[in-house]
């Protein structure tokens, strides 16, 4: 066992209460079976694993991040029968003054290019973007947004936006949420070199 695991039991199979894992199965993965982490010294990047409160915290983010974007995909489905992804796009493209090459749109939306190309195909079956082919760029595509789907994105704005006010603005002080915002942009930005 090398100087990753620490506290770590030697034993046999004998030695392993019943019902628990074999002695090199418990070297392995420590804690696991106490519901923890395993205790690790360094990481693969050689840095200092985090604490069990550290990864509290980001379990903590995890959980509110899929609750909060779920709970936004629900309302937007029942209110406007609209999925979030949808949205999402046609938002981009209005801060976009209305188009974007699908490549920049895939990465303002975080969609691999071929599920914003399903996504895109759906949206111009419903009118809401259309395709350009890019001037100079044969390859190149840009989605733009139509006038029936920048009314699309007016009619379910107030849905979302409240959803936002329910969900995250009113259960916060301002200063979680400044805190919360800082902490996202922190994230959010490129590792320093």
């Amino acid at each position: 066992m090398g100087p990753v695991a620490q506290g770590t039991q030697q034993g046999t199979q004998e030695d392993a209460p019943e019902g628990t894992a074999p002695a090199t199965q418990r070297e392995m993965e420590p804690g696991l079976a106490l519901g923890r982490e395993p205790e690790v010294r360094t990481t693969v990047s050689g840095h200092r694993p985090p604490t069990e409160q550290e990864l509290g915290a980001w379990r903590a983010f995890l959980r509110a991040h899929a609750g909060v974007t779920r709970r936004l995909e629900e309302d937007l489905l029942r209110e406007q029968r609209l999925p979030l992804a949808m949205y999402d796009v046609l938002v981009q493209l209005v801060w976009a003054g209305g188009r974007l090459r699908m490549t920049e749109l895939a990465d303002a939306v975080l969609l691999s290019r071929s599920g914003l190309t399903r996504l895109v195909d759906r949206m111009v079956t419903a009118g809401y973007v259309r395709r350009e082919p890019s001037p100079g760029d044969a390859r190149g595509v840009f989605a733009v947004l139509t006038d029936t789907g920048f009314e699309r994105l007016k009619a379910a704005s107030p849905t979302h936006l409240g959803g936002i006010g329910t969900y995250v603005v009113d259960r916060l002080d301002p200063e979680e949420l400044m805190a919360l915002g800082r902490a996202c942009e922190k994230l959010a930005s490129p590792e320093p070199a």
